[in-house]
């Protein structure tokens, strides 16, 4: 499996309301949250597909990987409306897909993923990360056919949650002895609601 076989969604298309402000354009460094994810993506996938919630015009830093932007067909319709508007647009038959707040993913990480799902044949439609007994929904690296199929009914059925995708979708979850070695501090699955979510130092959830 190489990047151009593996495709990369950034679900950015949230409402940002615990933060207080658009979280998004939040800096860490020099860069901002959605840029810092776009790149750790993009390390691993051959093109990106960023999820905007309708009106919002925002650019993202040009990278060396093709970045196409669509928007959210429902305003804050919650994660697994944007899933499936990214899943629809893919070009490739595996997708990463991550949160635009999600700044400290490790492509090393998600490339472990990829392999996983690659290797472990048909029969698994997705791979996400385990976590102190949890299965965490994302980052998740999804075989983009049934997935697809599964979200578009879930949305139909007027489901929203991104949980349920897995619930339906035979799913494996790496457990942390396969992927904390890659991430020991577990930076991959830091995602920021808060702007305290902001310091360095904040313990990942």
């Amino acid at each position: 499996m190489t990047a151009s076989d593996v495709s990369g969604v950034i679900l950015a298309g949230g409402r940002s309301s615990r933060f207080g402000s658009d979280k998004l354009a939040a800096r860490i460094g020099d860069r901002t949250l959605l840029d810092l994810a776009i790149a750790a993506v993009a390390a691993v996938a051959s093109e990106i597909v960023v999820v905007l919630a309708p009106g919002d015009d925002r650019v993202p830093d040009p990278i060396e990987r093709p970045i196409r932007l669509i928007v959210d067909p429902e305003r804050h319709g919650g994660p697994l409306v944007g899933l499936l508007a990214g899943l629809e647009a893919v070009e490739q038959p595996l997708v990463i897909v991550a949160g635009g707040d999600m700044p400290s993913l490790s492509p090393a990480v998600l490339g472990a993923m990829v392999r996983a799902l690659e290797s472990s044949g048909e029969g698994w439609g997705a791979v996400i990360l385990a976590s102190r007994g949890d299965r965490v929904p994302l980052p998740a690296v999804i075989r983009t056919g049934a997935a697809t199929a599964i979200a578009r009914q879930l949305v139909s059925d007027g489901e929203r949650r991104l949980r349920s995708l897995f619930e339906r979708l035979p799913t494996r979850a790496l457990e942390e002895g396969e992927w904390r070695p890659l991430d020991p501090a577990g930076a991959t699955l830091r995602d920021v609601d808060r702007p305290a979510d902001l310091r360095p130092d904040q313990p990942v959830d």
